[in-house]
């Protein structure tokens, strides 16, 4: 009896196995938004924290105060990155709950 809860126990875990990797591709088409600044600079992000895009409002450019534009870039793309580590643990947290696993999302 005991062989065939580990082997039930087995294919449950494969076949969750390949639902994470699919909820894994599926996060790669997904996109976060980040703006910052009043919607001076947006950053596009994809699940898989790729930086897809980034939106700079001609009125944040100024020659003499290129720091703020860094700043603004800055917080826009780490804002991106947060969502993006949102975005994961809506989506492969489900896998994971319950399961003491750090550093896996």
């Amino acid at each position: 009896m005991e062989m065939k809860n580990m082997g039930n126990m087995m294919k449950q875990m494969q076949k969750m196995q390949k639902q994470m990797m699919k909820a894994q591709e599926e996060l790669k088409e997904k996109t976060v938004e980040a703006t910052v600044g009043g919607g001076m600079v947006t950053v596009i992000a994809s699940g898989d924290k790729r930086i897809l895009e980034v939106n700079i409002s001609e009125d944040v450019v100024d020659p003499d105060d290129v720091e703020m534009l860094q700043d603004l870039i800055i917080a826009a793309t780490n804002e991106a990155l947060k969502k993006v580590d949102e975005l994961v643990e809506q989506d492969l947290g489900k896998f994971t709950k319950g399961l003491n696993m750090p550093g896996m999302f």
